[in-house]
């Protein structure tokens, strides 16, 4: 016979009352050419103190004085490297072996019929080697998975922070040049003659170009950094839908179910970066007419709704490869814990963000704070969320 593909000495641990039946387990074993270190315990209390050693297999009787197999598995159980557990029995039910099996134990044998013990131990052992390696894997997954999330949340810290800083030296340096320009050409206006009409259009034509700079300069700011967040996140919406439908024209309508309670750090800035990405998406692609924005909180589950009523997204658009605008959605949802839904059909697309509130959150983060951001700019991609 072939020797099992264990490891060999094989250590066996077997919980039997009876000599004959234990001598007669093990000669199977060595019989399929295997060296087996065996010990044997008849009760409760010598099978947990063998526990405490490191075992390949357990192999136990069903009925024993005092105890049970069944109880055995339960104790295996328990471990927190339990090893293979086989019952080996001479009257055991199909209902208790089934029980047994949905339990854990990883099989069961009559003793009338040893020959397939070699073979389920084979078996157990192979079995419990794989999901060993197979929970190996999903622990190192997961770490892997842990450590680009903390290098995703970094990574939009500092471009949040990077931000901040640009916003800022454009309104001290940029913007203050503006405005000491604007001052500059305002006092020669006023000194300039009559009998130079050429100069003084040319001087109001470059007026009016430097008031469109000094606007376009608070606008990237803005987009920069929404200082209207410090008024309050429905505050913020509600401002935003207005200039939304303004810009637009498309009807843009606001609904907070509720006053909101201080918000968890970082929160207000995700929800109105998610709904600042939702309504440029929409005006670039959807081709609709009608917007909603409802902002509910219920269940202590802060929910965005971002819903319009125009052509909808079709399975290939939302299977584009570069279609990276849903996936920085939700990059940014799980920096505060959230997570983003998008349906869409013929009526229409529907984007939910969902962000569980805790008490152990701080309050609002203070003005000057920087927030966490998303990877580029807002609206920066024109397949954001998988539309051409």
């Amino acid at each position: 016979m072939q020797a099992l593909a264990v490891r060999s000495p094989l250590r066996v641990l077997h919980l039997e009352d009876s000599d004959l039946d234990h001598a007669l387990a093990m000669a199977q074993l060595q019989r399929a050419g295997l060296t087996v270190l065996a010990t044997r315990v008849e009760d409760e209390a010598a099978f947990r103190a063998a526990l405490s050693d490191s075992w390949d297999i357990v192999l136990s009787d069903y009925n024993l004085p005092g105890f049970s197999g069944i109880r055995a598995l339960e104790i295996v159980r328990e471990m927190a490297e339990p090893p293979p557990f086989i019952l080996v029995s001479g009257e055991i039910g199909e209902d208790v072996a089934v029980a047994a099996m949905r339990n854990g134990a990883s099989d069961y044998l009559l003793k009338q019929n040893l020959a397939r013990l070699a073979p389920a131990v084979e078996h157990a052992i192979d079995a419990h080697a794989s999901e060993r390696a197979r929970r190996a894997a999903d622990q190192a997954l997961a770490a892997s998975r842990e450590r680009v999330s903390e290098l995703a949340q970094h990574l939009q810290t500092t471009v949040e922070q990077e931000r901040a800083a640009i916003a800022r030296e454009i309104h001290d340096d940029v913007g203050g040049s503006l405005t000491a320009l604007k001052f500059d050409l305002a006092w020669l206006g006023r000194h300039i003659g009559e009998n130079t009409p050429e100069v003084r259009q040319r001087l109001e034509t470059a007026t009016e170009t430097l008031t469109h700079a000094l606007e376009a300069s608070k606008r990237i700011m803005h987009n920069l950094r929404p200082a209207i967040l410090e008024q309050g996140l429905v505050a913020a919406l509600q401002w935003m839908a207005t200039r939304f439908e303004r810009r637009t024209g498309i009807a843009c309508s606001f609904r907070a179910s509720q006053d909101l309670p201080p918000l968890p750090a970082g929160v207000p800035l995700v929800a109105y970066r998610t709904a600042q990405e939702a309504l440029t998406n929409i005006s670039k692609h959807a081709q609709a007419t009608r917007v909603a924005i409802d902002l509910t909180l219920a269940g202590g589950v802060l929910s965005l709704e971002v819903a319009d009523n125009g052509r909808g997204l079709s399975p290939e658009d939302l299977a584009k490869t570069r279609s990276f605008g849903i996936r920085g959605l939700r990059e940014r949802s799980g920096t505060v814990g959230g997570w983003v839904d998008l349906s869409s059909g013929a009526g229409g697309t529907t984007l939910i963000l969902s962000i569980p509130l805790d008490g152990r959150a701080t309050a609002d983060e203070e003005p000057g704070a920087p927030d966490p951001g998303l990877f580029g700019e807002v609206g920066h991609d024109p397949s954001a969320w998988g539309e051409p």
